[in-house]
Formats: C-alpha cells, structure tokens, sequence
C-alpha cells in the first residue's frame, strides 16, 4: 500500500497541483460559520469538522438539473464537463452512500444525467481524528479513490486506485512507520452503537407488523418542511417539470420529497400517500426494509443527517430508537 505524507502548510499547494487536470471541490467554510464542499475560491479551507450539513452526493446529483433545451425543432443535451471533479469531503459513512447511489443510477437504463458528472470523477474520503471536535472517522478503505487521513501531524494520503495513484505521483514524502501504524489501529474500529439500533430496527419492519397507531403518532409530529429527504444522501426521487420561454423550453428535474402531500398524487387525484402517517412510515420502511430487499443492504447509512436537520426528532435513528424499544 502506498502512503504519503503531506503537512498541513502545504495541503493548499498539493490541491493548486491538481487545477490543470480536475475541478477540484473540497470542504470550505462559509461566513456564516458552517461548512460546505465547493471551489477554493470560495472560502478558506476546512478540512476538519466531519461530515458537511449538505449531502456531498449533489455533486453528482444536484437538486437541480437541466435534462435538455428545446430551441425550434432541435433540442440541446447539457455540455459534458470541460475537466472532470475532484472532490474531497467524503467521510466514510458518504463513501457508502455514494457507493448505493452508485449502484442505484447505473441499474436498468443508466442515468446519464448523472453518469456525465461521475464519469472519470476523482472521490477522496477524509478520516482520522478529524471529526466533530476531534472525534475518530475511520479510515474509508477501498470506497474511494484517494484518502485523506489526519494522524495529528499532518495528513496521510493513501491511493485505493490508479486515478488516486495519479493525483499522489509528485508527492515526494512517504509517511513514517508509525503514522502508518496509527492508520491500521484506526481501522480496527468496532461499529457504532447507532449502526447496531438501525440494523435491529430494519429486523423489526421486516419480520413483525409495526401497528399503524405507531405510524399515525410518528406522522403526526412531521412538519413536511422536507429537510430530511434534502439531507440524506441516498434519497434520489426527483420531479421533471418544463420551463417555457419566448425562445426555447428547458425541461429539468428538481429533488422530490416523499414527505410532501403531492409526492404521489395521481391525476384523477387518488393519492395511495393521503395521509402523513402513510407518508412517514413509506420514509422509513423504504430505508430500512424495501431497500435491503431489492438492493441486499440498508440504503441508511447512519451519516446523523436526517436526525440534525429534523426540527421535531423524527429522524432515522430517533425512529429507529423508539421502534426497537416498543417493539423489539
């Protein structure tokens, strides 16, 4: 295994060496305090802090797209882009949420709208003692092409594939036997507490009948403000609507919520969702049961976002918290 060392005086100069071959996108932070993965350009960089609020998986998917412009009798399809990402931010709980959606847009009819960004995109996975608060992220392993991981003195750098191999060629510094070491120790991390209560909670939506009155009382504190499903990074239901001007129509897709009242309301106005028990309870289930059922692995991977972004504590783990206490 290759693994080099960069310190944190030249972490700058290491990603300005990239500019010429990718886009590179990383964890910056914004003037209002919080972070997020964009441009250099656009804040100072931000490395340590764990997972960003937003779901980094917009990259490839983001809450708006254009599919094609209608001008006259011809349409055009969006450019492909001129350099392809990279991006730096993952932690290894969004390398597993890339890697479903991954599977989800390739299966069938691929999604080229989404391929055409992830196509020859470079993903770096940071981990290390470098979490909220100085917290461990252990290390991401093969779920990535490149990974940054913060041994306390600087940053180890390790390829898990050739394009990874590429970005490290001119780092001259290979880490020292002890950063390495520190790195394998990381590795042996057992699993959280809060992965053992979602896979519990997915036995329990698939063996027993959770009664509707559990539903109906989950439902009743949802707000449909939809954070939620704006957070997680494998929810991947979007609407296509079109846009019409004087000159040209744009037809695009936005990010849908299954929260919301309309999410699956027929034309004759039929909604087999009518109600926000119904609602919440598809939310769940869909995680946590249908998706390990079609897919062979819970499509929650327990990254907290949906639990910090949800004002009245219906998030997938609190849920899962009250499920495996009433229930299992």
């Amino acid at each position: 295994m290759i693994i080099k060392i960069v310190t944190s005086d030249r972490i700058e100069q290491f990603f300005a060496s990239l500019d010429a071959t990718w886009e590179v996108r990383v964890p910056i932070m914004l003037p209002d305090g919080t972070r997020t993965i964009s441009s250099r350009s656009s804040g100072p960089l931000a490395l340590h802090g764990g997972a960003v609020a937003g779901k980094p998986t917009a990259a490839f998917f983001p809450q708006h797209g254009t599919i094609f412009t209608a001008v006259g009798s011809g349409f055009q399809e969006p450019a492909a882009p001129t350099r392809p990402l990279f991006i730096l931010g993952f932690t290894p709980r969004d390398l597993a949420c890339l890697r479903f959606i991954d599977r989800f847009f390739a299966d069938g009819f691929s999604d080229d709208l989404y391929l055409r960004l992830r196509k020859n995109a470079v993903v770096a996975g940071i981990s290390g003692n470098c979490g909220l608060g100085g917290t461990l992220l252990p290390p991401a392993g093969g779920d990535c092409d490149l990974e940054f991981f913060w041994e306390g003195s600087g940053w180890l750098v390790i390829p898990h594939s050739s394009a990874g191999e590429a970005c490290v060629s001119g780092l001259p510094d290979s880490a020292p036997p002890e950063a390495v070491e520190r790195y394998r120790q990381a590795a042996m991390t057992p699993p959280h507490e809060n992965d053992r209560l979602v896979r519990r909670a997915s036995e329990l939506l698939r063996s027993t009948s959770v009664p509707d009155s559990f539903w109906a009382e989950i439902g009743d504190r949802c707000i449909a403000c939809t954070g939620c499903n704006l957070a997680c990074p494998t929810c991947t239901c979007f609407g296509v609507q079109d846009w019409r001007s004087a000159t040209q129509t744009e037809r695009s897709r936005m990010w849908d919520s299954c929260q919301l009242d309309g999410f699956m309301r027929e034309a004759g106005g039929h909604n087999p969702l009518g109600s926000e028990a119904e609602r919440t309870r598809r939310r769940i289930h869909h995680k946590l049961a249908a998706d390990p059922e079609k897919w062979g692995e819970i499509s929650c991977f327990v990254c907290g976002r949906c639990d910090s972004a949800c004002p009245t504590g219906i998030g997938i783990v609190a849920v899962a918290r009250e499920l495996v206490a009433r229930f299992g």
